[in-house]
């Protein structure tokens, strides 16, 4: 007779994926209720590590763990690229950022020393801290982005979930009474695009899952080479950057070089990449409409809102056809999704 805990641990269960329920499913029921009563187990439930652990194994059996079937597997190779596209994204900008407004302070002399400095100095301790932090912790991106390509994946996990948090603060700020920037929608849709990834990382780079590798290129290589684009694209066009243009635009480079690329070398080694690229894709469209939207109505230099509403298009004509080749480049790697 099936027992009240039996019936909660198999409900608990169904967290996991079929060909794994029917692989392991009586062993995992036996093993939980090997030490527990039988005159007790109408009266108890699954604890709560218990639960954690079944559906921490829920998102390894659904993201490439070894015996998972064609389709799983897909879907972690996917995930995967779109964690490790949008950490080097992120880990570029930051550099950049950095390099470029330290340059500016620099260069503008003892004025721009005093007004570099002034965001750490003239409005209180609390908003010094987050400033700095600001300032540091998005360079948590370049650490998560070597640490994954050399397979230090509990460093990569750390290093990209302390580096989003400064995109909490615009959300977080209100409720201390500190002043922030009034704009949820970009507020959000920034926040997104640093979380998504780190939480993306965090679940698909498991124990089970491959050594990350990037389809082309070396890690530094690649690096220095998204820096250089972002770097040139605020440099040569200085009157349109917000802090959407710089990823935006790298992205978009990058995106065109993969896609030639692909339909060059004839790639099926890495069906998720289109997909990943895709995702990212909708993710920074989603931040530069957020950027763009509450200047449309405002007086603002024609050779920004020309040049965001390029950029817009080209972000979103890229998406569109990302996906459409990522459909079929699946479709060709496993016939049954059809």
């Amino acid at each position: 007779m099936t027992t009240l805990l039996e019936s909660r641990y198999r409900t608990v269960l169904r967290l996991l994926p079929a060909y794994y329920r029917r692989e392991r499913e009586e062993e995992m029921v036996e093993t939980y209720l090997w030490d527990v009563d039988r005159d007790t187990q109408d009266q108890s439930r699954p604890t709560l590590g218990e639960v954690a652990s079944i559906a921490a194994l829920a998102v390894r059996s659904r993201l490439g763990a070894p015996g998972a079937p064609r389709r799983y597997v897909l879907l972690g190779s996917t995930v995967r690229l779109f964690a490790l596209f949008a950490v080097l994204i992120q880990a570029a900008a930051g550099v950049v950022e950095l390099v470029l407004e330290l340059t500016w302070a620099v260069g503008r002399g003892g004025s721009g020393r005093h007004l570099f400095l002034s965001q750490f100095t003239d409005h209180g301790l609390l908003t010094a801290v987050v400033t700095a932090a600001q300032w540091i912790l998005p360079l948590l991106w370049t650490v998560a982005y070597f640490a994954l390509l050399h397979d230090r994946r509990r460093l990569a996990r750390t290093a990209a979930l302390g580096a989003a948090l400064p995109t909490l603060w615009p959300l977080l700020g209100p409720l201390t009474g500190a002043m922030v920037p009034a704009d949820p929608a970009f507020a959000a849709s920034f926040g997104l695009l640093a979380w998504l990834p780190a939480l993306a990382l965090c679940a698909s780079h498991h124990r089970d899952a491959p050594p990350a590798r990037l389809p082309a290129g070396t890690p530094g290589l690649v690096f220095m080479t998204a820096c250089v684009v972002m770097g040139a694209s605020v440099v040569v066009l200085p009157a349109l950057p917000d802090l959407a243009w710089a990823p935006a635009s790298c992205f978009v480079i990058g995106a065109l070089g993969w896609l030639l690329w692909h339909s060059r070398s004839g790639d099926r080694t890495t069906p998720g990449g289109a997909l990943a690229l895709a995702a990212l894709g909708l993710l920074i469209l989603a931040v530069r409409v957020a950027a763009l939207y509450p200047w449309l109505h405002l007086p603002v230099p024609a050779a920004y809102l020309g040049g965001a509403l390029v950029q817009t298009a080209a972000l979103a004509l890229l998406t569109v056809t990302l996906a459409v080749v990522g459909r079929r480049d699946l479709v060709a790697a496993e016939p049954g999704l059809s």
